[in-house]
């Protein structure tokens, strides 16, 4: 292959990523998931904000946020909040999954239970997500050091309950 096609090849690969990347301000992509519950989740049209929420029971930063994620679900569910809170455990810790989720009230599913292709290759953890009522993408992979905590969470998700 020459250098010219090789080059074309390149480019038109970079455009087709971007053009497949999710953006904030833009539709969120599809998010399906069956609950540890047994029951089937599905974020678009559901007229509820929706925090998707990717951990596993081996990632400290993961567990240290719950707590966090709990409060802050417990005081707003009621104004149309939906957590949930996608596990990236190997199916050896189901179990260790089901022990962890039974210390709080929102959803959880397990990755394998759940399709978020469109949400790109979740590769770092925790790792949130935060969907409008009218199923636009306001957070793009929320992460950091300090991870989500009460305050955060009340400044970039409480705005977005007011709007019904």
């Amino acid at each position: 292959m020459n250098l010219r096609r090789l080059f074309a090849l390149a480019i038109s690969l970079f455009v087709s990523l971007a053009a497949h990347a999710i953006e904030e301000g833009k539709p969120a992509p599809a998010f399906t998931a069956k609950l540890l519950s047994g029951e089937n989740f599905v974020a678009a049209g559901s007229n509820q904000v929706v925090l998707v929420h990717f951990w596993a029971t081996w990632c400290e930063p993961c567990r240290k946020e719950m707590p966090a994620i709990e409060a802050f679900y417990r005081k707003h569910h009621s104004d149309g909040l939906r957590v949930i809170a996608v596990s990236m455990d190997d199916p050896a810790d189901d179990a260790k999954v089901s022990a962890v989720m039974k210390e709080f009230s929102f959803d959880a599913a397990l990755s394998r239970n759940a399709a978020f292709k469109g949400y790109g290759r979740i590769w770092r953890l925790p790792l949130s997500f935060v969907v409008d009522r009218d199923g636009i993408l306001r957070r793009d992979g929320w992460y950091g050091e300090a991870g989500l905590d009460e305050a955060s969470l009340e400044k970039d998700i409480t705005p977005l309950l007011g709007a019904k």
